[in-house]
């Protein structure tokens, strides 16, 4: 491996103009500095790798198709006979959000990039090489995430299917609501609902508490290490388990404020900020304030009011501040569930729990595979591991 310009082995050029206003409806999608932005009727590159130049500096976008380079990105227009995936994980091994100017809005000129120093592979073959090994990493990851993907909305249409239409098996095994199955009128809801299905709030729900996080004083560094696992909001997003969080507690900042521990399989939703993200603690964890964790002592109730709580606060009109739109615990505590009986309880937990669990391990694996690929990323680039004959 050599030392060389990165500006010696490609060429980046600054992206186009193009407003909301100006865009005409088509095939070709914008790419901006964090991502799609819409779809146009004009390309202007194709096959090329696309880094946020102003606003948000962010990870390269490895582009495979015709599409519009904004305005807010720096594209490459010249790979120099390169394979393009090793110039994209290349890239992706520079710490590229530190090599930006400007004070109040971060900008990012190509020059700055045309002269970092980079150790670089110039033979094509080892380069295919160590991006052939790497994609088929990315290429599970992201099998993993679309299974999961499925596997998330087939639960949520079973629920569907037998909580909003109440068509749940009865007792022959016949859609409940539409074989006839007993209902009645509840004036809350101001609908039919199946006779044993209850109306209750959350916190009178057997076998549920709730407990509201807390951030350890920041003041103290050693209050945070990488012991316990300490779930923020950007933990839950998109994400039914979380197996991993940005940030973790030590041990001795944990234990200042020991009855905020949630245990395994609590349901954690953030209440305060962004209202409505949800997902599932796989490990003794704390949260920080915005969330409020669900601890059920019941699997079977804990799977139910998950997809429950999600489909509530789909629909949920949040009151609103100034600045933030918040829901403090009491008023989270009183939430309205509907509650079924506990036959239809058993059936959905035996119906879904599988799922659940497929989720859970890919989530697992998936994680396990981002932390082998970063560890491996740089020492590929770097050389410090090759490949044999």
């Amino acid at each position: 491996m050599n030392k060389i310009q990165l500006g010696k082995i490609l060429q980046f050029q600054r992206g186009y103009d193009l407003t909301k206003k100006n865009i005409v409806s088509g095939k070709y999608p914008v790419i901006t500095s964090t991502g799609i932005m819409a779809y146009h009727n004009e390309f202007k590159s194709s096959s090329s790798i696309v880094i946020g130049r102003s606003g948000t500096i962010g990870k390269p976008q490895l582009i495979k198709e015709k599409f519009w380079p904004h305005n807010t990105t720096l594209f490459i227009t010249d790979l120099k006979e390169n394979d393009i995936d090793y110039i994209y994980y290349l890239l992706l091994n520079l710490d590229i959000e530190k090599i930006k100017s400007g004070s109040n809005i971060p900008t990012l000129n190509r020059n700055h990039l045309h002269d970092i120093k980079v150790l670089f592979e110039d033979k094509i073959e080892i380069q295919k090489k160590i991006s052939s090994f790497l994609k088929s990493i990315d290429k599970k990851i992201k099998l993993n995430n679309k299974i999961n993907s499925e596997l998330e909305n087939m639960a949520k249409t079973i629920y569907d299917y037998w909580f909003l239409q109440f068509e749940f098996p009865n007792d022959e095994g016949k859609p409940y609501k539409s074989s006839g199955g007993k209902m009645v009128w509840n004036e809350e809801l101001k609908k039919e609902i199946p006779e044993k299905f209850n109306r209750m709030v959350l916190k009178n729900i057997d076998g549920i508490t709730v407990i509201t996080g807390k951030t350890p004083s920041t003041k103290e560094e050693d209050n945070f290490g990488n012991d316990v696992m300490f779930i923020t909001i950007e933990d839950l997003k998109k994400n039914t388990f979380i197996v991993d969080t940005n940030r973790k507690l030590s041990i001795k900042g944990a234990n200042t404020q020991k009855n905020k521990y949630i245990p395994k399989g609590s349901i954690c939703v953030s209440c305060i900020a962004t209202i409505g993200e949800i997902a599932i603690s796989t490990e003794n964890s704390q949260t920080n304030q915005q969330i409020n964790s669900i601890i059920a002592k019941e699997i079977k109730i804990r799977n139910y009011l998950y997809f429950c709580l999600k489909n509530i606060f789909s629909n949920f009109k949040v009151k609103s501040g100034n600045i933030f739109s918040n829901m403090n615990k009491e008023e989270f505590e009183n939430i309205k569930i509907l509650l079924p009986n506990k036959e239809v309880l058993d059936k959905f937990y035996e119906r879904i729990n599988s799922l659940l669990i497929k989720i859970e391990k890919n989530t697992k694996e998936t994680q396990e595979l981002i932390s082998l690929r970063d560890y491996l990323l740089p020492l590929l680039m770097n050389g410090q591991v090759g490949f044999k004959d």
